[in-house]
């Protein structure tokens, strides 16, 4: 049998799961943007998570949730702003 070459290097897979970790986004959305499976991006976090987990201090399960509902709303909050720019680049650009 021959060995296996890694299609992705070590620096994007690292990336890769950065990006699903510290900006809570879902691996489904994450892997797809990427164009990998969702699968192995989600090998990837939980080797990330493991390899960086040793300085993280644990949360409770209600600090955990209102974490994430935090970051809920600050995506929200992002994507409204940028449909508000959008919004005014538009009627400034109509109106002139």
């Amino acid at each position: 049998m021959g060995q296996r070459r890694s299609r992705y290097s070590p620096e994007f897979r690292e990336a890769a799961a950065k990006e699903v970790v510290e900006r809570s986004r879902s691996i489904a959305d994450v892997a797809r943007d990427l164009g990998v499976l969702e699968q192995t991006l989600g090998h990837w976090v939980k080797k990330y998570r493991e390899v960086h987990a040793a300085g993280e201090e644990e949360l409770s399960v209600s600090d955990r949730a209102r974490f994430k509902e935090l970051e809920r709303r600050v995506r929200e909050l992002e994507q409204e702003n940028e449909f508000l720019g959008k919004s005014a680049a538009f009627f400034a650009k109509k109106f002139r």
